[in-house]
């Protein structure tokens, strides 16, 4: 087949394109490049006149290439004309001439408010949504549990007992960790501070008194929920993408009593123990701290924690844990069962999931702090 090619003929600033062999969609590539090649061309030319009696073969490729090389050269204001037109060519370079003819409808101006308003409006439903679709796993996982306390037997003790491995084992060094560098950042801020007045010793109430009720379980609680909340989600969404869910329901399976109830209860289980070591770690670091930091002794400091704190400071930090984990289970795997079939998808649910999560633990964490307050905890 013949390469198309064209010639370009300079009458005292007047152009005559003759172009030649093969114009078709074969030949797509080189033709896009002959356009571009004539761009310089058009910007100099008083006229264009196009003669195609040297094309051999065109069709409705060809025949629109030739058309913008016309239209552009209209654009810059130069006459331009196809000349040279085969009879069997005719009604295709008639045809093509009207495509695109018509100018896009301007868009209507958009009234910033309504808009804004508009944004609100979806925004909201978005809401509603999240809403209703966590209350629906709230509520299946719920009937999964009354139908294992039911028939005990049917409770996956293997996959609750791997899930508290995983979820509660295997978390205690991270834990431990974290919570141990924030208890220390805590005394070291507050003798820094406190050291200007003379009040030394009450950082070990500040320490005590905020880690038991607030920081110890609120940490652990974001920890688990960009920990496992996130390997909840990827592991179900992954399931979701393999159909391997729909393969247990139609083997007569409930995936919420396979797949998501032991991941629930393991949470429920794990979080208050994970809150304990997290707290106990915090104190260690906030006493290491006051120690060496500080120049108080571990006596003095176990002493004076003794004197700060009760027993109902660390009963309000462990009652929340339960509460927190549930809602980090339920949105981990709701999420995950709203996964696609895309990687895209798998990735968005699981930073929705984390995001959802730590959120909704924060403000959980503020609703119960106003109501110990209410009742005098």
């Amino acid at each position: 087949m013949n390469q198309p090619a064209i010639e370009t003929v300079n009458d005292g600033g007047a152009f005559r394109l003759c172009p030649s062999g093969s114009w078709t969609a074969s030949h797509a590539s080189a033709l896009e490049a002959i356009f571009e090649r004539l761009q310089p061309d058009l910007h100099n030319s008083a006229s264009v006149f196009i003669d195609i009696a040297g094309v051999s073969n065109l069709d409705t490729i060809g025949a629109w290439i030739l058309e913008k090389i016309r239209r552009r050269s209209l654009e810059l204001g130069h006459p331009a004309s196809i000349d040279g037109i085969s009879q069997r060519y005719t009604e295709l370079i008639a045809e093509v001439k009207q495509l695109n003819r018509r100018n896009r409808a301007p868009l209507a101006p958009v009234n910033p408010i309504l808009q804004r308003l508009e944004d609100i409006g979806r925004s909201s439903l978005g809401v509603l949504g999240d809403v209703s679709i966590f209350l629906q796993m709230l509520g299946a996982t719920g009937l999964a549990l009354l139908g294992v306390l039911r028939r005990p037997r049917s409770l996956r003790v293997t996959s609750l007992a791997y899930q508290i491995y995983r979820v509660g084992w295997q978390a205690i060094p991270i834990v431990a960790l974290i919570t141990f560098l924030i208890g220390a950042i805590i005394a070291q801020q507050g003798i820094f501070h406190f050291r200007k007045f003379g009040a030394e010793s009450y950082v070990v109430d500040m320490v005590g008194i905020l880690v038991l009720r607030e920081i110890g379980v609120l940490i652990v609680a974001i920890m688990v929920a960009g920990r496992s909340g996130s390997a909840y989600t990827a592991e179900i969404g992954s399931m979701k993408m393999r159909e391997e869910i729909d393969a247990l329901s139609t083997m007569g399976l409930d995936p919420i009593a396979v797949l998501i109830l032991p991941r629930v209860v393991a949470l429920i289980c794990v979080l208050p123990i994970l809150s304990f070591v997290g707290s106990m770690a915090a104190l260690y670091g906030g006493g290491l701290v006051a120690w060496l930091y500080g120049g108080m002794s571990p006596a003095i400091f176990i002493a004076r924690l003794h004197e700060a704190v009760s027993v109902t400071h660390f009963e309000v930090g462990i009652l929340k844990a339960p509460f927190m984990a549930l809602v980090i289970g339920v949105v981990a795997c709701s999420e995950g069962l709203r996964v696609k079939g895309s990687a895209e998808s798998l990735g968005r649910q699981t930073t929705t999931s984390v995001v959802k999560s730590i959120f909704l633990v924060i403000v959980l964490d503020g609703l119960f702090a106003v109501f110990f307050a209410s009742i005098g905890m």
